[in-house]
C-alpha cells in the first residue's frame, strides 16, 4: 500500500509535467479557414445550457453554421435555443427536430437526424454541456490540418453547474485526475478519443461507415476514434482545453454518472482501468498509515500523498491557464480525501456488474448496445 501512495505521487508529478509539455507546444495559425459545422444534439434542460450554447455562437472563426437538435418536440431545450438565438441574431444558426429513433444511441440518433441540416464538410460533433472559447474552432481546424490527421477531440476540465460540494467534487476528478491522466496516455503513444468534442471532415466519416455505424455502440466516441485510426489516419488533440459542465448535485447522480464511465472504461481498456487505482495516493497512504497502526512513517507518507494532491491541483490549474476556455475551478484542500476514496470505490464496484444508466435509460452491455437494452 505505501509502494502504491508512492507511484500515485510519482504519477501527479508526471501528469504535470506531462501538462506543461502541452503547454508550451508552439502556436500555429491555420493553413485555410474553410466553413464549419457544428452540430450539438440537445436532450432536455440542465444547468449553464444557454451559457455553454451560446459560447459556441461567439466564435471568431470566418464561416461556420451551428445546428441544434432535439428529438422531442415538447423538449424544454428548445425554449433555451430559442433565447440564444435572440442573443445571436447574426449567428448562422439551424434547429432540427425529428422523433426518428434509427437505434439505441439516442445521441448518435439525434446526430444522424441533424447530419443532413449541416452545410460544410468540416464537422464537429459538440457535445450540450461543452463550454468553448472564442478561438475554440480554429484551434480544431489547424490541429486537423496537420499530416495524416483524421480527427480531432479535445482535452476538458469540470466546471461545478453550482457551488455544490457534490459538483466540486465531480469536476476535480475531470480537471485533476482524468485530464493528466490523458495527457500521460498520450505520452505513451495512446490516441484515445474524448467525445465532447470530435472534428473530422465529413468524408473520413463516410469512410468508416457512417453515423448509422455508431447507433448500437454505447462508447460511440471511442469506437470512431477506433475506425479513423484503422483507416491509418492520427486521432489529435487540439491546442486548447474546453469545460464540461458537471451537473451531478446529488450523491447518488455523481455516483451514478461516474460508475457509467467506470464501467465503460472498464470494458474498453480492461488493463489501463485496472492500473488506474495507483492514481490516488491519498486513498493508499490512508491505507498505510491504518494497518501500520499510524506509525510515523505512514504519516509522513499520508501527508505527501494528500499535499502532493493538492499542490498537483494548483499547479495544474496555472499552467493551463493559458489554454483554458475558462479557469478551471479551484479544488477545496479537505475534499480530496474523499475524492480519492470515492474514485477507488468506483474502481472495484465496476467490475459487480455491465448494468449503467445512460441519460435515465438502464443500459445492460458493454460497449455495444442491443437494441432492446435501454429499459
Amino acid at each position: 500500500m505505501a509502494a502504491l501512495a508512492v507511484l500515485g505521487i510519482l504519477q501527479c508529478a508526471a501528469g504535470l509535467a506531462a501538462a506543461l509539455w502541452f503547454v508550451i507546444r508552439p502556436i500555429q495559425r491555420p493553413a485555410t479557414f474553410p466553413p464549419v459545422t457544428i452540430l450539438k444534439p440537445l436532450c432536455g434542460d440542465e444547468p449553464l445550457l444557454e451559457e455553454a450554447l451560446a459560447s459556441c455562437c461567439t466564435q471568431t472563426y470566418p464561416a461556420f453554421q451551428v445546428v441544434f437538435g432535439v428529438q422531442n418536440p415538447a423538449d424544454p431545450a428548445l425554449a433555451v435555443v430559442e433565447r440564444v438565438r435572440k442573443r445571436f441574431p447574426d449567428c448562422d444558426i439551424t434547429v432540427v427536430t425529428d422523433r426518428t429513433p434509427h437505434g439505441p444511441n439516442r445521441k448518435i440518433a439525434n446526430l444522424i437526424n441533424m447530419l443532413p441540416a449541416a452545410r460544410h464538410d468540416l464537422l464537429v460533433f459538440s457535445d450540450s454541456d461543452l463550454h468553448v472559447a472564442p478561438n475554440y474552432l480554429e484551434r480544431l481546424v489547424v490541429a486537423l490540418q496537420q499530416p495524416k490527421m483524421g480527427l480531432v477531440c479535445t482535452l476538458y476540465v469540470g466546471l461545478p453547474g453550482s457551488r455544490s460540494w457534490v459538483e466540486r467534487l465531480g469536476a476535480t476528478q475531470i480537471s485533476h485526475v482524468f485530464l493528466p491522466g490523458a495527457l500521460l496516455a498520450r505520452a505513451f503513444g495512446r490516441q484515445d478519443c474524448l467525445g465532447n468534442t470530435m472534428l473530422l471532415r465529413r468524408d473520413t466519416l463516410e469512410r468508416v461507415g457512417g453515423l448509422r455505424s455508431l447507433v448500437s455502440e454505447l462508447a460511440d466516441d471511442n469506437v470512431l476514434g477506433q475506425r479513423v485510426r484503422d483507416l491509418g489516419l492520427r486521432v489529435g488533440l487540439a491546442d486548447i482545453v474546453t469545460a464540461v459542465t458537471v451537473p451531478e448535485a446529488s450523491r447518488a447522480s455523481i455516483w451514478q454518472h461516474e460508475i457509467r464511465w467506470a464501467r465503460t472504461i472498464r470494458t474498453l481498456a480492461p488493463v489501463a482501468f485496472a492500473t488506474s487505482v495507483i492514481q490516488y495516493p491519498i486513498f493508499w497512504a490512508i491505507l498505510a498509515s491504518v494497518f501500520s497502526l499510524g506509525a510515523p512513517w505512514s504519516l509522513g507518507l499520508l501527508a505527501a500523498a494528500w499535499s502532493m494532491r493538492g499542490l498537483g491541483a494548483l499547479s495544474l490549474n496555472h499552467i493551463l491557464r493559458p489554454r483554458l476556455s475558462r479557469p478551471a475551478a479551484p479544488m477545496p484542500f479537505w475534499l480530496l480525501p474523499l475524492r480519492d476514496f470515492l474514485s477507488v470505490v468506483e474502481i472495484f464496484a465496476s467490475y459487480a456488474s455491465n448494468r449503467v444508466v445512460w441519460r435515465g435509460h438502464i443500459v445492460h452491455s458493454g460497449s455495444r448496445m442491443a437494441s432492446g437494452s435501454a429499459e
